[in-house]
This record gives structure tokens, C-alpha cells and sequence, in this order.
């Protein structure tokens, strides 16, 4: 006799579907509203930065709102003081360096070697340059956008210093207050690691704009200043920020001659090893743990989802981890893997400063 057939029925339940249609929904959002949440992300990051210098002004007599204006009003008088200073050699060099560009461009793919213009394009000169154009477009609209992000962040930022202890009472009700004791403790740890970050990235941005600005006056090179605010904004992306930032200055060192741009090359070479083992642990202190492997890692996973702005954001929200982990995951994970962690932790640190 034939055996009876069955059928297997799949009952998905009522809840399972809404938080799956929840899911779908947030992935929507996040693709709409990417911009708005990297704004968001950037306005914080400002807002701890300034924080302390906020309330150096408190303590002084000044209102929260008249503190947050005077370091709003300083830092833009600060940015708009180096433009005034600066503006005319910047614009008469971008000037120089676009009219030039074709030639530079020739000159350079002509003096390199075989090798090197194989591994972009292959001997088409034609092809070699569409190449060029393409990256440098692409790295130029990513500039731009996170230009756009940061100017638009600043002016978010300052509505956060006014109203710091209103947003942090506010996001805190969201917690049940079993969970608040910790979540102070998180809030402090992040406060600690994001101020080194932003801090020690302004110092270390500064080194490298006066170091390339020298050096490439020294050697002869065209746009010298253009390239050293290139090297310091670049330098803001952590460890390749400063190597990209390098191109420009050793394309141009070809139009000198070959041996100038090798020495350009080595300038880049040196100095960002400098920074690393050197400036950066000083710049940095204890408080950013993070291996040169993690520092890699959060740059490309930051630069894939948001470009420039997503590789600069992406160091301290992995920086905060560590903390997290500490605090909120200590019961979920094996007590041997964070006793290890915090080990490894401060191998890291004593490792870059010896």
C-alpha cells in the first residue's frame, strides 16, 4: 500500500513577522537617513571634545549658553583666522596646480617606472591618466562630503553643549534604573576615550602640516602650503589618512625631478613612522587602546559604510569597546577572555611606548 503522504506546515507567528518587517524597515532607514546619523555621530564626538573646555568657562562665572557660544565662536574665529591668513597662497596654488594639472599628470606617468605603471593600467598613457582621474574624483567627493558633515555637525554641536544635561537626563529615562550605575560608568569611559581620540588627532594633524609645509619648501616642491593643509586634514583619517595625502605631494615631486620625489616619498615614510611609535602614543596617552590591526580594520569597515567621514568616526566607536566590554559583557564572556583582553590591552600600550 502506498504510504500516506504529509505535509509539513511552517507557522510563522505574528510577532516573528512584525520584527522582521522591523528589521527591513531599519536597514530602509539607515540608507535614507545615513547622512543624518553620521551628522549626529560628528556633533557628539565635537560635543565631548569641548565639553571640558566648556566648562573650564562655567566655572568661570558664564552661563552653559553663553560658554558653548564663547568656544563656538572662538574655534570659528580660530578656522577663519588661518583661512584669511592663508587664503590667497591656497586659491593662487589650486589655481596653479589645476591649470598645470595635465602636464604634471604627463610628466609623472612618464618618469615612472615600468612596473609601477603596469600595476595601474598598463603603457596606455590615456588609459594611466582615466585611472588617476577616476581615484582622484573619488577621494575629492568623499573630501567634500565629509567637509560638508563636519560643518554641519559644528553647528549641531553646539546645541548639544547648551543642552548637555537636558540630552544626557533624556537618553538616561530610556535605561531601567537597575542598569544606570553602569551606564554612567559607560558614559564617563567614552567621554575619556573620545577626547583623547579628537584631541590627539588635532595634535597630531598640526605635526604633520608643519612638517610637509617645511619639508616641501625646502625641496622646491609646487603648493607646498596646499600640500601641508592636505597632510594635516588627510591626517585626520587614522593611519592611511597621512599615506594618501602622500600622493599628491610625491606627484608633484616628480615635476622637480626623480630624485626629489623620492625624497618626498622617504619624508612620508619617516614621519608617519615617527607618529606612529613616537607623537601618536604621546599625543594619545593610556586611554586609546587599540592595536595598529584594530586601527586598520575600523578605518576600512568606517571608509566602505561612509567614506572619509566613516573612517574617522570609526576609530572611537571601536576605541569604546573595550569599556563596553568590561561593563556590560563581563557575565556573558568566559572571565578568562577579559582578564586576557585587559592584558593584551595594556601590552599594547606599554609595547607603543617603549
Amino acid at each position: 500500500m502506498p504510504s500516506p503522504q504529509r505535509r509539513v506546515a511552517v507557522v510563522v507567528p505574528w510577532p516573528t513577522i512584525l520584527k522582521i518587517l522591523a528589521a527591513l524597515v531599519l536597514v530602509w532607514l539607515w540608507f535614507k537617513l545615513v547622512e543624518v546619523v553620521l551628522v549626529l555621530i560628528v556633533a557628539v564626538l565635537l560635543a565631548v571634545t569641548l565639553d571640558p573646555v566648556v566648562s573650564w568657562f562655567e566655572r568661570r562665572g558664564l552661563p552653559r549658553w553663553g560658554a558653548s557660544l564663547a568656544v563656538g565662536l572662538v574655534l570659528v574665529g580660530l578656522v577663519g583666522g588661518f583661512l584669511w591668513l592663508t587664503w590667497a597662497s591656497l586659491s593662487s596654488q589650486a589655481s596653479y596646480v589645476t591649470e598645470h594639472f595635465g602636464k604634471f599628470e604627463s610628466e609623472t606617468l612618464s618618469r615612472l617606472p615600468q612596473w609601477a605603471r603596469a600595476s595601474i593600467g598598463g603603457d596606455d598613457m590615456d588609459q594611466l591618466r582615466g585611472r588617476v582621474g577616476e581615484y582622484a574624483l573619488a577621494f575629492a567627493r568623499s573630501v567634500g562630503s565629509a567637509v560638508v558633515v563636519t560643518l554641519l555637525g559644528f553647528i549641531l554641536t553646539i546645541y548639544l553643549l547648551i543642552e548637555r544635561d537636558e540630552t544626557r537626563e533624556w537618553l538616561v529615562a530610556f535605561v531601567p534604573v537597575a542598569h544606570r550605575p553602569r551606564l554612567e560608568k559607560t558614559f564617563v569611559e567614552c567621554e575619556r576615550v573620545i577626547f583623547a581620540y579628537v584631541a590627539g588627532n588635532v595634535i597630531t594633524s598640526l605635526f604633520a602640516t608643519a612638517v610637509v609645509g617645511v619639508s616641501m619648501v625646502l625641496l622646491g616642491v609646487p603648493a607646498a602650503l596646499l600640500l601641508a593643509v592636505m597632510a594635516g586634514v588627510c591626517d585626520f583619517v587614522p593611519v592611511l589618512g597621512f599615506i594618501a595625502s602622500s600622493i599628491p605631494a610625491i606627484l608633484l615631486g616628480f615635476t622637480v625631478s626623480t630624485n626629489t620625489a623620492l625624497t618626498v616619498a622617504l619624508i612620508f615614510v619617516a614621519y608617519h613612522t615617527a607618529e606612529n611609535y613616537l607623537i601618536g602614543p604621546w599625543a594619545y596617552g593610556d586611554r586609546l587602546r587599540l592595536s595598529n590591526v584594530a586601527v586598520v580594520l575600523a578605518f576600512v569597515v568606517g571608509a566602505s559604510v561612509a567614506g572619509v567621514i566613516g573612517a574617522l568616526i570609526a576609530l572611537p566607536v571601536a576605541a569604546v569597546y573595550p569599556a563596553i566590554e568590561r561593563i556590560w559583557l563581563r557575565e556573558k564572556l568566559p572571565e578568562e577572555t577579559v582578564a586576557e583582553h585587559k592584558r593584551i590591552e595594556h601590552g599594547v600600550v606599554h609595547g607603543r611606548h617603549g
